[in-house]
């Protein structure tokens, strides 16, 4: 019998991100609560790390309370992040979330050991990166733009806040798919750490005007130097020249990140299906948004909006059901959107 929380966590799901619910809805029904809860925890810490109405520093005490709850539970802690978080929230399916965090964690501690025991690692692992962009960058109203400093830092950062992901989703598949038992546990958690840096270092490009207004620079201080460009430059549109060799570097960077996202779909077995399509999916939406990335007039213009559209998303969901099942088609696939960039 289902838990009776389950109807409004899913329900949850579907409100606070589209695209995932997607992804969760084909995967086998053994794995559909574990990583829905997971990816529920994962943006009630994103919703409390990015409530701007309270400061940086008190953000950062509410998430290190958080992150405490995945290492012993208590109910008192919890009671005092919705009372603190709750009201500053102004946007209603985050409010929401917040609210019925309780109800959540009543179905993780329904969940298995194992199952406790991996979200909770996950959940740890990738709050760091939150952590890491409340203690680097200033207050989103300051009116001052810090860089990471290095690209070691910036691999860093990709893993703990995407990386992570792909190691979960390789050990939550291994313990519930028995299809799976032939693969190696470290190859393929090394490719799927790959996989989710390369959606991360996406997610960092198309969003680098909008972040560069809120004082991140994800463009390492290192590689900006040297073009004779300071994070208060990448303010300006017009600083594009100097800074089109950098993103040129980290698309090639982030295009590698997705062969081995490729290797690692094509390492699952064909007769799962679901695990199949739920990694091809954002790969191919992927590809589609680096292209238009690479494409882009302006990467520095808060004007210019890179953005896949819903019809083209879509299409690449109805069209994928059939290429998924082919090893040769994803691979033609690849090589296919590979070639398109000219960097």
């Amino acid at each position: 019998m289902q838990h009776p929380a389950l109807d409004r966590l899913n329900a949850m799901l579907k409100r606070v991100s589209r695209s995932f619910y997607l992804t969760l809805r084909i995967l086998p029904r053994s794995l559909r609560t574990p990583i829905g809860l997971a990816y529920l925890f994962a943006r009630a810490a994103d919703t409390i790390a990015d409530t701007a109405l309270i400061g940086s520093a008190e953000r950062l005490t509410l998430l290190e309370q958080f992150r405490s709850l995945f290492q012993r539970y208590d109910a008192t802690t919890l009671a005092v992040l919705r009372g603190a978080l709750v009201g500053p929230q102004r946007i209603p399916a985050e409010r929401e979330l917040l609210s019925c965090l309780d109800e959540c964690f009543v179905v993780f501690q329904a969940c298995t050991p194992g199952d406790q025991a991996r979200i909770s690692r996950l959940l740890l692992t990738l709050t760091q990166g939150m952590v890491m962009d409340l203690t680097t960058f200033p207050a989103e109203h300051a009116g001052r733009v810090v860089a990471l400093k290095t690209r070691q830092e910036l691999d860093q950062y990709t893993y703990y806040v995407a990386g992570c992901v792909g190691e979960f989703w390789t050990d939550m598949h291994m313990a519930h798919r028995p299809a799976l038992q032939g693969w190696s546990v470290e190859i393929m958690k090394q490719w799927g750490l790959r996989f989710g840096k390369g959606l991360q270092m996406t997610n960092i490009l198309r969003d680098l005007a909008q972040d560069l207004r809120i004082g991140r620079c994800y463009l390492p201080l290192e590689e900006l130097v040297p073009h004779g460009l300071s994070p208060e430059h990448l303010l300006e549109p017009s600083a594009i020249t100097r800074v089109r060799p950098i993103l040129h570097e980290l698309l090639a960077l982030t295009l590698d990140h997705y062969r081995w996202g490729w290797a690692y779909t094509l390492a699952i077995p064909r007769r799962e299906v679901q695990m199949r399509l739920a990694c091809a999916w954002p790969l191919l939406i992927g590809f589609r948004t680096l292209d238009l990335i690479a494409r882009a007039d302006n990467l520095l213009d808060p004007n210019v909006i890179v953005k896949v559209s819903r019809t083209a998303v879509y299409r690449i969901l109805l069209s994928s059901s059939v290429l998924a099942l082919s090893n040769r088609g994803l691979r033609d696939y690849a090589s296919h959107l590979a070639r398109r960039f000219s960097f």
